[in-house]
């Protein structure tokens, strides 16, 4: 579970508590969606990659199987523990912080380093990047990420424009290339 609830956030960058309480009839494996109800007060339609879509056709399968071994009546919560119970928002973050803690990647104690949300800014973070190496304008395609991720407005996207190595590169690559056609004559 721990692994698909992983797979979720880094490839669809929702935020945590809105992976925690996707309910079955949330997935559409047909289409490869999942509908995110009434979160800050909007419901969206996110779109999955096939990879991920297979991914939740074999959890769904073993969740299956763990309810009829545990005995339990479905609770038709997507993601539940060994236990079969819906899985907690407070237990999910549990869970990813000493995964976290386990890799190296969160010190042992305290709150500082790596969180659950850092999935859902990877996310953002990396369409951004996919984008401006195919040349698309950021700027026009900026509210098409706000609505996906669920934004009220623009101004909450924002904050995932962080200067990567990578995009500062980039960006270094088209000025010069820029600087370069703008100094031909004609």
């Amino acid at each position: 579970m721990l692994r698909r609830l992983v797979l979720v956030l880094y490839c669809t960058g929702l935020r945590l508590g809105e992976a925690v309480r996707l309910k079955m009839a949330d997935i559409d494996l047909e289409h490869g969606t999942l509908t995110i109800r009434d979160s800050k007060r909007r419901t969206r339609i996110v779109p999955m990659r096939d990879d991920l879509v297979g991914e939740l056709r074999r959890y769904i399968d073993d969740r299956r199987q763990l309810l009829i071994d545990q005995r339990c009546v479905d609770p038709q919560a997507l993601l539940v523990r060994r236990n079969g119970a819906p899985l907690t928002t407070a237990a999910a973050s549990a869970a990813i912080r000493r995964m976290l803690r386990g890799l190296g990647i969160k010190p042992a104690h305290g709150r500082v380093g790596a969180r659950p949300y850092e999935f859902r800014h990877a996310f953002a973070v990396h369409r951004l990047t996919i984008w401006a190496e195919a040349g698309v304008d950021l700027h026009a395609k900026l509210p098409c990420l706000s609505a996906y991720l669920g934004h009220q407005n623009i101004l909450g996207t924002e904050v995932y424009l962080k200067a990567t190595p990578q995009l500062l590169e980039l960006a270094s690559t088209r000025f010069e290339q820029h600087l370069r056609y703008a100094r031909q004559p004609e």
